[in-house]
């Protein structure tokens, strides 16, 4: 009798549906009918090891912040700082960017444990650093913003390190928002009672941005990169540019501008009234926090 083992069996077809948006995925969205679209595949599945990979990142803390400070372009001086996840290799101890492993977090559903561990990171970093060295802005993503528990263990994180909740920037994107406003309001008023600031990210990226700058609590405004990598040279993009900080303004709000990569750029952009700027051409991400004290040399 012929037999065989797992060892000797080649792929086949799993399984046929398409693959829904992480959004729906975590609320709880109801699988459409099977279809064409995307098939389990071998290459799909030699991405599972990913899962373990995260998994026991989250268990051996590899997760690691680098901060990218946030410039005012009126003085020159470092506002606050941006902290950005990393992952430590668990061979060789080199730095993985967000790319690599983040929309793996999303797949499994870990993004919210990643999201608490930055956040407990960022409160103890906080604790840690002079007034002087401005706050701390972290991004949540869309499952933490619609979690009822995220805000609780935020307030808790915080006091636990006896970090001032003043000097934490929360950064929501559109996504976050727009998927269940009613949660993303409850979320930012509740986090601006706490003394926290909102920062509304990768604003003008999607059709909906006017919707929750008009129901959402806000501190800052980003606008998104879309606008700024090409600003020099594009007529369009300045008077988007310009139309946001006026609206802004008249708001009584602040803008910051992203990927700022030249000085060009930059000094447009102090021209059209932004108020702070972030991107390679006013520092890179370091694992380290540079006092807010300090000026960004020759560059802003």
């Amino acid at each position: 009798m012929r037999t065989s083992t797992i060892a000797q069996a080649t792929p086949r077809l799993l399984m046929r549906a398409p693959v829904r948006p992480a959004q729906q995925r975590f609320r709880g969205v109801p699988m459409p009918q099977p279809g064409t679209e995307r098939i389990c595949s071998p290459a799909g599945m030699q991405r599972r090891p990913m899962l373990g990979r995260l998994r026991r990142a989250l268990a051996n803390d590899l997760l690691v912040l680098h901060y990218q400070p946030i410039v005012s372009l009126a003085d020159g001086r470092i506002a606050h700082h941006e902290a950005l996840v990393r992952l430590l290799d668990e061979d060789d101890g080199r730095v993985v960017g967000p790319a690599s492993f983040l929309p793996a977090a999303e797949r499994y559903g870990l993004i919210g444990e990643i999201d608490r561990r930055v956040l407990d990171k960022v409160a103890e970093r906080l604790a840690h650093h002079d007034r002087d060295d401005g706050g701390i802005a972290m991004n949540l993503s869309a499952l933490s913003v619609t979690d009822r528990d995220m805000l609780a263990h935020i307030e808790h994180g915080l006091a636990r390190h006896g970090a001032d909740p003043a000097r934490l920037v929360i950064e929501v994107t559109e996504t976050a928002s727009i998927s269940d406003m009613p949660a993303a309001r409850e979320f930012c008023q509740r986090a601006h009672a706490l003394g926290c600031s909102i920062a509304l990210d990768d604003f003008g990226a999607g059709f909906g941005s006017f919707h929750y700058l008009k129901h959402l609590p806000f501190r800052y405004l980003k606008i998104d990169g879309a606008f700024i990598r090409g600003l020099p040279d594009s007529p369009h993009d300045q008077l988007v540019v310009k139309a946001l900080v006026g609206l802004v303004r008249e708001m009584g709000q602040q803008t910051i501008a992203e990927f700022v990569g030249d000085r060009r750029t930059l000094e447009l952009l102090r021209e059209l009234g932004v108020d702070y700027a972030q991107g390679f051409h006013v520092g890179r991400p370091h694992a380290w926090l540079v006092g807010s004290t300090e000026r960004s040399p020759s560059r802003v």
